[in-house]
């Protein structure tokens, strides 16, 4: 593969880390320093944190996180959410991706460079680890070249040794959060025979993000994330982006330390901010969309500007607009839509979880049978119950009718219908009503279902009874 060390003074149209004859250029990045990178750290230990401690993570006995899409169950902060919730899990995911949309709008790429897993994985814990093993970006290209001998092979095997190692970790915490960490923990207890499905799902999942952070690295960015591919949709004049202030520091040149040159601007064309770059560019380009904002090119410019005793900040987190006309503006119109689109969101998505009943219930009249009339004029029908326990608890439930104190309802079977936690019972039931109370053939009732005294859920129905000739 080819390396990527040298500058090309011209502007690209191509990305960084392909030539010109499509093959891959291969990145070392120079160890980053600085004040931005210290910060990154303690940002990513904690969020790497909760990252793993997730799956251990309970909330009235369910997980604090788990899309289970081969059960079809999903828990969000301990409530679980089934098929019969699409709506209220569809209207999540659309509010979280409005307010991502938002926040590019505004904050441009942030997330990309200080919160995004596979930024956190590869610049701070396998980048890491070849740092360590291989050394800084001179050392890693010597490497490289070197024909395989003693030091190239065993440097290499403890490096992926380690990589793989981590990528194990990495898929077992992935598999916990799609089936929970007590069917990880029985898969991996067992021999494979035993779960074989299991086996092969966390094996594929080690392989992906080995293979992720061992070769693909930059590329998932660049090439295969779609929030990536969107910024050139969502990023406008006015959002905020590491981004390099040419008006301060071209014309760019080479200065010596105190060196007073009233021609050239503040860049000293050190190509420190290029060699430290995780995705290969040149942010004095303009802003790319190979660009994470993990603001390493910030910290190596910084550390160039106090050295030659000028202002740090020649480049920074700040907007075009900010740059080339001076004024600063986040709440523009398209903000302001964003944001009342996102608060409606919010606001339905609120009434939706707050009004979400522990159980569903579906009743439909028997198909084919007309109403029946019964001693003491009393007109009958007969109805199928379908209920569903959103809840994690076994429950007993009762029907009563709300609208129609006369009225009797019947549970073929017995009164109570028996519910185990998560799962489903179907039942019929019959509903008697006096032949006064009828309106005429078709009539409205309400049947309540309710757990001891407690209404848990009502559902209405249709009541049949025969036609009144005024």
């Amino acid at each position: 593969m080819k390396e990527l060390y040298e500058y090309d003074e011209e502007y690209r149209d191509s990305i960084a880390t392909v030539d010109e004859h499509g093959k891959r250029v291969w990145v070392y990045p120079k160890k980053p320093k600085g004040t931005f990178f210290n910060a990154r750290k303690v940002v990513s230990v904690i969020l790497l944190t909760i990252l793993f401690a997730g799956p251990f993570i309970k909330i009235n006995g369910q997980p604090f996180l788990m899309m289970n899409i081969f059960e079809r169950k999903f828990v969000i902060l301990g409530t679980v959410f089934w098929p019969q919730d699409f709506f209220i899990f569809a209207l999540g995911l659309i509010t979280f991706f409005v307010f991502i949309i938002l926040f590019t709008v505004v904050f441009g790429r942030v997330w990309c460079g200080w919160a995004c897993p596979q930024t956190l994985f590869m610049e701070m814990v396998f980048r890491r680890i070849e740092y360590l093993i291989e050394g800084d970006a001179n050392q890693q290209r010597k490497l490289a070249k070197m024909p395989w001998n003693g030091e190239k092979i065993r440097k290499r095997v403890l490096k992926h040794g380690i990589f793989a190692f981590i990528a194990v970790l990495i898929g077992h915490t992935a598999m916990a959060y799609l089936i929970g960490i007590d069917k990880v923990k029985e898969i991996v207890s067992q021999p494979p025979t035993e779960n074989l499905a299991g086996f092969i799902g966390l094996i594929a999942f080690s392989a992906v993000f080995y293979g992720v952070f061992a070769y693909l690295r930059e590329q998932a960015c660049i090439a295969i994330c779609p929030y990536g591919r969107l910024q050139g949709v969502l990023l406008v004049r006015d959002s905020m982006a590491v981004m390099y202030d040419w008006i301060r520091g071209e014309p760019r040149g080479k200065m010596k330390k105190s060196e007073v040159q009233a021609d050239k601007g503040d860049c000293i064309d050190c190509k420190l901010c290029v060699h430290v770059c995780p995705t290969g560019i040149d942010i004095r380009n303009g802003t790319q969309l190979e660009c994470v904002n993990c603001t390493a090119c910030i910290d190596a410019c910084d550390d160039v500007m106090r050295k030659i005793n000028k202002p740090t900040g020649l480049i920074r987190v700040t907007s075009h607009s900010a740059i080339a006309d001076g004024k600063k503006k986040l709440f523009t119109p398209r903000v302001a839509g964003y944001t009342g689109v996102l608060v409606v969101l919010i606001t339905l998505l609120t009434v939706f979880v707050s009004s979400r009943s522990d159980i569903q219930a579906t009743i439909l009249r028997v198909p084919g049978m007309l109403y029946q009339k019964v001693e003491n004029d009393q007109i009958q029908n007969i109805y199928n119950i379908q209920l569903i326990n959103k809840t994690v608890d076994d429950m007993n439930v009762s029907l009563r009718l709300i609208d129609h104190e006369s009225g009797v309802i019947e549970v073929v079977g017995g009164n109570e219908i028996q519910l185990s936690n998560s799962g489903k019972a179907d039942a019929v039931f019959t509903v008697r009503l006096p032949e006064s109370e009828m309106e005429g053939n078709k009539n409205s009732i309400t049947v309540g279902i309710f757990h001891g005294d407690e209404l848990i859920d009502k559902v209405k129905t249709n009541f049949l009874g025969p036609i009144k000739f005024k």
